[in-house]
């Protein structure tokens, strides 16, 4: 699962914008452009090239108009497309800005917005395409023969060194906005694909859980069609029972319409019998279910119950709670040298469950990291220090749905090893008496 969600993430169809986004984006800048234009032109009366910031602004205008017209509003950007659209309202932009003072124009800064939308919405050569043009742009602001729009008989020269230091500005906080915008939506759609695989593997669980009460279904919908066949062959077998060729192929008919029968009948009767074994587990149960796929590995398994059975509580059977350990429990395995303990507490407050293993533990930089989705394995013997997998978070996410709450860190007293500790409120792992 894992190779394939990350193989999604980054795919052709992966990171496409949707166009209508982009067009409402560009009236705004239409709007903001035109607005800003007719202040500093008619309002402040600054002597200001209205001819070409109206040419500019209007060429904006009707680009988007045509884009408008030409593709439904529905339509995704490939990479590519989206990249020539934020490359031309990234040149429309610094034109704007260059016939009205560079650099020293006070709305400088806003050359980096196409960017930061290309970082956070394409695939990474792409943004760095652009940004590369972006740093292109601003260096042509700087050398700027415009002036910037000022009182009339007055002149805002803008000094050299000045020019540096707004250059450095702007580069520097496009960088940053560009980095800081690719990171978040990185982790946001990672986070999401391993949101949607753990709901896949809870309905999975789920699903299982419910086969049981399928089989029963379907006993009792297949019960009346079988008992009719069932009725005819006896007929059959009543009339041909003299004729040769078909008594035995009569015979062979009722005899499997009777073994059909009797599948039917263990299926039902097998739903009948533990249906409350399959929808209600004592604690002892559950933990025994959950450690019992793990025992055939090499790798000695040692139950620790600390209350014993005494009192323990009783609650529904919870898909959640039974993947999510066995994952945990299969992870301490796969690292364990020889032995694998857990430990299970309760009182009239919580029930606790702790995991360790005899490994090598969790590397300390690693440990404020633990639960993140797409991380590498924690180191198994003669291997460098990694991170952890899909498979840790989709279990910790399905626990604390639970109600759990979930601790990691290492064996104590030098010993080495990993430790997890699971508590839950007792409310939650007790569903009461069955009435």
């Amino acid at each position: 699962m894992q190779p394939s969600l990350r193989h999604a993430q980054f795919g052709p169809s992966s990171r496409r914008i949707r166009l209508q986004t982009l067009v409402w984006l560009r009236w705004l800048a239409v709007a903001g452009q035109t607005i800003t234009v007719l202040i500093v032109g008619l309002l402040l009366k600054f002597p200001i090239p209205i001819q070409e910031a109206a040419v500019l602004v209007g060429a904006l205008a009707i680009a988007n108009l045509a884009l408008s017209i030409w593709f439904p509003q529905t339509h995704r950007l490939g990479p590519k497309s989206a990249l020539a659209l934020l490359g031309f309202d990234l040149l429309q932009m610094a034109a704007l800005l260059f016939v009205t003072g560079g650099l020293a124009n006070p709305f400088a800064p806003l050359i980096c917005v196409p960017v930061i939308i290309a970082f956070a919405s394409q695939p990474l050569r792409h943004a760095l395409a652009l940004i590369i043009f972006a740093l292109i742009c601003i260096t042509v602001l700087a050398f700027s023969p415009y002036d910037v729009p000022w009182y009339e008989g007055e002149t805002l020269r803008i000094q050299p060194v000045m020019q540096l230091g707004v250059w450095c500005a702007i580069a520097s906080m496009m960088m940053f906005a560009a980095f800081y915008a690719y990171r978040v939506s990185v982790e946001a759609s990672l986070l999401a694909d391993a949101l949607a695989a753990t709901e896949l593997v809870l309905e999975r669980e789920k699903h299982l859980s419910q086969l049981d009460g399928l089989a029963a279904a379907a006993a009792h919908e297949l019960g009346t069609p079988l008992a009719t066949i069932t009725v005819v062959a006896k007929e059959m077998e009543r009339e041909l029972a003299g004729d040769e060729r078909y008594r035995e192929d009569v015979q062979l008919l009722r005899s499997q319409s009777e073994r059909c029968r009797d599948i039917l009948r263990r299926l039902t009767s097998l739903s009948a019998e533990n249906e409350e074994h399959m929808r209600r587990l004592p604690l002892s149960s559950l933990v025994e279910d959950v450690i019992a796929p793990h025992r055939q590995f090499g790798i000695e398994i040692a139950l620790v119950e600390k209350n014993g059975r005494t009192n323990e509580p009783v609650g529904n059977r919870n898909a959640g709670i039974i993947y999510g350990l066995g994952n945990l429990i299969e992870n301490a395995v796969d690292y364990a040298r020889s032995k694998v303990t857990i430990t299970v507490e309760h009182n009239a407050e919580r029930v606790a469950i702790t995991i360790e293993d005899d490994g090598q533990g969790y590397a300390p930089d690693i440990l404020s990291r633990i639960g993140e989705p797409y991380m590498t394995k924690r180191p198994r013997e003669h291997e460098r220090a990694g991170g952890l997998g899909l498979g840790l978070f989709i279990a910790k996410t399905l626990l604390e749905r639970s109600g759990a709450t979930i601790r990691f860190g290492n064996r104590d007293n030098g010993e080495p090893g990993a430790r997890i500790n699971i508590y839950w409120p007792r409310s939650v792992m007790d569903a009461g008496e069955t009435k």
